[in-house]
């Protein structure tokens, strides 16, 4: 495997010269440049998956040449202020302090602190063929341990319309805005190397111009150490297409394998890739044979202009189990979604139910099942928090979420959340580190939690202020949390 990664690593620098244009992206966490890019979908402007992040710039050229629709140019303006900010050639760089008097649990789309305190100095350079990101932090008493890291960093080549890339950055795979079941930024992003289609393009043959265009998402990150099998391995795979307008489908698989005393051979990930390892385990045996913990989710997202605004539904499943080659035992996520503008404000509205109890919906529910393998019983977590839902496994939340953004730039969120978290009260992730904080919801408990958000520039930098609420103190594996998490994020461009 070893061999793999470096035998990628080094195609990333070979492809360079095949593309004269790298494809730098948008990252997760930028609320507003989230609702720009939605809205515009919604209203016809873009054909190019929107629920899959980072979001390629190639994606959003024709989104952001001029048209007669006003509704739109407020979102229009934002992007071609990011894209002069990240996408021009040459070096950029930024400064970037954050602070939490205790890191907030629910962190959902948006960009909030994971640590009590971090300094970040990102430098970036972008030719006319690849792209390249240094992104050192200092971090003041790490919830994992690490008190310096790379995140953020990595390099990047195009050879045609694909994207090939190593590195350590943020991702989030699905419709919804507070949960997503199958890989989000909650937890730090986990090294890897990938390929990515650049531009959204849809096929020229006819037999599958019902495709629509259509992206593909591949990559192979390395965990950490410090888990219950040591150094295990995880690949991560999404196709979305567009086969009407408004409509986006995506198909997504997570497989966690190899590390430490684990089969991780070639023939190990193909008995993977095709389903032969995937078996079910009844107490007391030992599941030598399944040599892979695997889950798959289906989404789909529906948007569609409603006068000047927009409004979208969507919907996520996720399976821990295959059974006729789709996802079994299943949970969901569902949502509503729709835009407003008052008061010369833009508005972004949602609502959205997660549950995570495999089968709670239909059928006989399952605890302890989604998210847990009985080989690696760390669980789908990364330094001890969840790489899926917030919420974790066994979870329902219900959430209403408004953002505001005003017209001087500024913005104001609110969310509030009703959380059944853990609902069966047992422990299912070993903790083999104890310097690591697991963000992992200890015993039962029913949590209301409010947000409150502001932004705006100052001294030349942006701001954002978070504020989350809680009616009673959350117990997690690595300890209780506060009623209370106010954080601050300032962030300098140069």
């Amino acid at each position: 495997m070893r061999r793999v990664i470096t035998i990628l690593c080094a195609g990333v620098f070979l492809a360079a010269p095949l593309q004269a244009f790298a494809a730098p992206w948008l990252g997760p966490g930028d609320a507003r440049a989230r609702h720009s890019i939605q809205k515009l979908s919604d209203r016809g402007h873009l054909d190019a998956s929107t629920t899959t992040w980072p979001i390629n710039w190639a994606d959003l050229e024709q989104g952001l040449d001029e048209s007669s629709d006003s509704s739109v140019a407020t979102q229009r303006a934002y992007l071609g202020f990011e894209r002069e900010q990240q996408a021009e050639t040459g070096f950029r760089g930024e400064l970037k302090l954050e602070g939490a008097n205790d890191p907030a649990f629910l962190r959902g789309f948006y960009d909030l602190p994971r640590e009590e305190g971090q300094l970040t100095a990102t430098l970036q350079w972008q030719g006319e063929a690849w792209a390249a990101g240094i992104s050192p932090s200092a971090v003041a008493d790490p919830g994992d341990g690490k008190e310096f890291r790379l995140d953020g960093s990595y390099v990047a080549a195009t050879a045609g319309n694909w994207v090939l890339g190593v590195g350590a950055i943020d991702r989030w795979w699905g419709p919804g805005w507070q949960s997503t079941m199958i890989l989000s930024n909650n937890a730090r992003p986990i090294p890897a190397v990938w390929i990515d289609r650049k531009a959204s393009l849809a096929p020229e043959s006819d037999l599958l111009s019902w495709v629509g265009p259509w992206k593909l998402n591949l990559f192979l990150g390395q965990l950490e150490e410090e888990r219950a099998i040591p150094d295990a391995k995880i690949i991560g795979m999404r196709v979305t297409f567009i086969p009407a307008e408004g409509l986006e489908i995506g198909l997504s698989r997570i497989i966690m394998f190899g590390g430490e005393g684990r089969p991780e051979g070639l023939s190990t990930v193909w008995d993977a890739l095709i389903g032969k390892d995937n078996i079910e385990v009844d107490e007391g045996e030992t599941g030598e044979d399944d040599a892979s913990n695997q889950i798959a989710t289906i989404d789909a997202r529906y948007g569609f202009p409603v006068g000047e605004q927009t409004m979208g539904l969507y919907a996520q499943m996720m399976g821990e189990d295959e059974a006729g080659y789709l996802p079994s035992r299943k949970s969901w996520l569902f949502g509503i979604d729709w835009t407003t503008q008052v008061l010369s404000s833009d508005q972004q509205w949602f609502v959205e139910f997660t549950n995570t109890l495999a089968e709670d919906l239909i059928g006989d529910p399952r605890p302890n099942y989604a998210y847990d393998h009985f080989n690696y019983t760390t669980g789908y977590q990364y330094y001890g928090r969840a790489v899926g839902s917030t919420f974790d496994a066994d979870a329902e939340a219900l959430s209403l979420g408004l953002l505001n953004f005003l017209p001087d730039g500024s913005n104001l969120t609110a969310t509030f959340t009703y959380a059944n978290l853990n609902k069966d009260g047992g422990n299912r992730v070993s903790q083999p580190d104890d310097e690591v904080f697991y963000n992992v919801p200890d015993g039962a408990q029913k949590v209301s939690i409010a947000n409150l958000g502001y932004g705006n520039e100052v001294l030349g930098g942006w701001l954002d202020l978070n504020l989350q609420l809680t009616d009673k103190e959350i117990q997690l594996l690595g300890g209780e949390k506060d009623r209370w998490s106010l954080s601050a994020s300032w962030k300098y461009r140069f």
